[in-house]
């Protein structure tokens, strides 16, 4: 009997703001740009793109682009991205962090 399995869809776990905001602190921490990326991307998506779009003031088109996983966000869009999902950046010292 072969075994069933279902489609894991990172949107069943980005729910909540607090789910949100853990797993963009992990692709953070993790600090490859690209899954930084990606993990905004599925965040925008479980919020609405075109919602997310519109309060970083980019087209939906060019958000999807941005947060691909072939796409390299402008800080500028970044930071509007953040904005949008009510989020926002703060530096610590690497030595602090640890």
């Amino acid at each position: 009997m072969p075994i069933e399995t279902t489609k894991w869809d990172v949107q069943d776990y980005l729910k909540t703001p607090e789910e949100r905001v853990a797993y963009l602190e992990a692709a953070f921490e993790d600090g490859d740009p690209k899954l930084i990326s990606i993990a905004l991307g599925d965040v925008a998506r479980s919020m609405g793109m075109t919602t997310v779009a519109k309060e970083a003031g980019i087209t939906r088109e060019a958000l999807y682009k941005a947060l691909s996983d072939k796409g390299d966000p402008k800080l500028s869009t970044l930071l509007g991205v953040l904005k949008a999902l009510g989020l926002r950046v703060t530096v610590t010292s690497a030595n602090e962090a640890a």
